[in-house]
């Protein structure tokens, strides 16, 4: 089974991006072929800055591999270095009817919170088509706010195939209902665009600001609390077993629960778990031309399979005479 996703690197990682995404991504790269990409293309849509956008390609890729990826069991890659995914997202746009992408909500969502209404943002469910589709994939993970987007991308196979013969895989969804939208400080999704959430690299005090910041309702001490309408439980709960969650549901269910109590042990339990990774990201940003000559071995690799897919799809359209 084929495995895709790919995250931007359009500022710091959170732990939206690592419970959401980070960690199952990994973990398939034990007994599935995994494919996974910096998406730096996509990035361009919210983050103009080039010196920030290549900095945060390889603080990007050092996160990964800290985090424990291995470039060895997958395929890990910067998306520019396999451009042959713009001729592809052309190709694709000619089989993408207008109202496929007005009806996507993230492109309005985006636009409300005040991203600029371009045709980067509005195409962006055609690129992310091209990067499923030209390695063939057959299962991405994504939450619940990109599953629009995987069906664009179907339905776009599906109009090219229809056109062509089987050119293209059709991909399956890959959703985890647990942690499908991991909530931010504020109990919406936790997002970079909202500014409400929880980096995975920083040093303890700015780590400690931001986790005292989680919005809690005004339930007196001296009451029961509701840990299923509360944030810091939520997100507690992402780094508890089943035992430890019942335990701490019963906390709240008990008289006399200091949120600031919950909030410190919420610090030091994500403190001491990315501290070790932490550590690591540091020695691979230390020495960025190794960093490079991983990913570009991952470019290769990527590209063996981006050029039999882009070899089938000029055959089948006419661009090879």
């Amino acid at each position: 089974m084929r495995v895709l996703s790919g995250i931007q690197p359009s500022g710091a990682l959170h732990l939206g991006n690592y419970f959401g995404m980070m960690q199952k991504m990994i973990a398939h790269q034990e007994q599935e072929e995994l494919f996974c990409f910096i998406a730096n293309y996509h990035a361009q849509t919210s983050l103009s800055d080039g010196k920030a956008l290549a900095k945060g390609t390889l603080e990007a890729a050092a996160s990964f591999l800290a985090l424990g990826l291995d470039p060895e069991k997958s395929v890990f890659w910067v998306q520019s270095d396999r451009p042959e995914v713009q001729e592809l997202t052309w190709m694709l746009s000619n089989f993408t009817p207008m109202g496929l992408l007005e009806r996507c909500h993230s492109y309005k969502d985006k636009v409300t919170q005040g991203g600029k209404p371009n045709h980067g943002l509005f195409a962006y469910p055609v690129l992310m088509a091209a990067d499923i589709l030209m390695f063939q994939s057959e299962k991405v993970p994504v939450g619940k706010d990109q599953k629009q987007h995987l069906e664009v991308a179907r339905d776009i196979a599906v109009k090219f195939n229809n056109e062509y013969g089987e050119v293209f895989t059709i991909p399956e969804p890959e959703i985890d209902d647990d942690v499908a939208t991991v909530p931010g400080l504020d109990g919406r999704k936790m997002s970079k665009s909202y500014g409400n959430t929880i980096d995975l690299f920083q040093d303890d005090k700015a780590l400690r600001k931001q986790v005292m910041r989680i919005v809690t309702d005004p339930t007196p001490v001296e009451e029961a609390k509701n840990p299923d309408n509360c944030n810091i439980f939520q997100i507690y709960s992402l780094f508890l077993d089943a035992a430890d969650r019942e335990n701490l549901r019963q906390r709240y269910l008990t008289p006399g629960l200091r949120y600031g109590d919950v909030k410190q042990e919420l610090f030091e339990t994500i403190r001491d778990f990315f501290a070790p990774f932490r550590d690591k990201r540091e020695e691979l940003l230390a020495n960025p031309d190794s960093l490079r000559e991983t990913l570009a071995a991952g470019a290769e690799k990527a590209r063996r399979i981006a050029f039999k897919t882009m070899q089938k799809v000029r055959k089948k359209s006419g661009l090879r005479y």
